[in-house]
């Protein structure tokens, strides 16, 4: 089955350079990745702001195991931030039950992903886990990265980490309770998954909120926890995620009940009640877009209406 949630990421011109940075990093760490150009900026019918984009790249698609990440080139109006980090699990089944080949591959990872970075917890050991780190790369994004415990319950390799905070501070089970019920006719259906809160205040985190949470939707697990750091990033744009919508009806539900911030509403993109940007998009959008116009149309609307396109 075809991903269904594509995470987006925001690239200030730097989509083929950073697509080929992400594709040798994991590459480094013993994983099948690759980057490709799958979609450009039409030559006409662009934005005033867009034109000096004409004809480049408009999405880079990272591959890596078979999970898809997008990187869209674009402008310097946003940027993504820890607000939504990339967990990679290092899997020792992922390195056929070898711990320290996984362990091998986790630092050729780290190497890769410093490099020009910043870190935000130095790679070590914590009582969570044996061997973790998280850093924000060249790029801004976010990248963290554990040795998980062989005997534990199987995960993806990479998984969409949402952190809570500002205004959506301590709504991180609340949000993934709203999750689930709105995605539960994704094939699949989705679920709530393991919970654990701080157990104490924590930063800006009460006792009560979660130092770790994770629900799936379909067949795709993300993260949900709430910042216990004390330093407030708040999602943006930076990092989106985009729903590939079987047809219309599952488009006009899933804006139902996502949109929450009317005035960003434009060209299939919204923002929901806790601040996480989402586009709600067809799945056959590539090949919509090949309509004559098709482009100009799309910039027009807000909610994206098959029919129109």
């Amino acid at each position: 089955m075809a991903q269904q949630i594509v995470p987006n990421i925001w690239c200030n011109r730097t989509a083929e350079q950073a697509g080929g940075f992400y594709a040798a990093a994991f590459d480094a760490a013993g994983f099948d990745a690759s980057a490709a150009v799958t979609a450009r900026y039409p030559t006409e019918g662009l934005l005033d702001f867009q034109r000096e984009f004409a004809g480049e790249a408009l999405v880079v698609d990272v591959v890596i195991e078979g999970t898809q990440l997008a990187l869209v080139n674009a402008g310097s109006e946003f940027s993504p931030n820890p607000s939504i980090s990339f967990m990679v699990n290092f899997d020792p089944l992922f390195f056929g039950g070898d711990v320290d080949a996984a362990r091998r591959g986790l630092d050729a990872l780290w190497t890769k992903l410093s490099d020009g970075g910043a870190v935000m917890m130095p790679l070590g050991e914590y009582p969570f886990a044996a061997h973790y780190g998280w850093v924000q790369d060249r790029y801004g994004v976010s990248w963290q990265v554990m040795l998980t415990r062989a005997e534990g319950e199987p995960r993806p390799l990479i998984i969409p980490a949402l952190m809570f905070d500002g205004p959506a501070q301590n709504r991180a089970a609340e949000a993934a309770a709203r999750y689930v019920e709105l995605f539960a006719g994704f094939p699949g259906g989705s679920q709530v998954g393991h919970q654990s809160p701080y157990g104490a205040a924590t930063g800006d985190a009460t006792a009560d909120a979660l130092a770790f949470g994770e629900f799936r939707i379909g067949e795709q697990w993300f993260m949900g926890s709430d910042n216990g750091s004390g330093t407030d990033h708040g999602f943006t744009n930076g990092v989106s995620l985009q729903v590939n919508c079987a047809d219309q009806a599952a488009i006009d539900a899933l804006w139902e009940g996502l949109s929450a911030v009317p005035e960003a509403e434009q060209c299939g993109w919204l923002v929901d009640e806790f601040g996480v940007s989402w586009q709600i998009v067809p799945a056959a959008l590539g090949e919509l877009m090949q309509r004559p116009g098709a482009y100009e149309r799309l910039m027009q609307m807000k909610k994206i209406v098959i029919a129109d396109l």
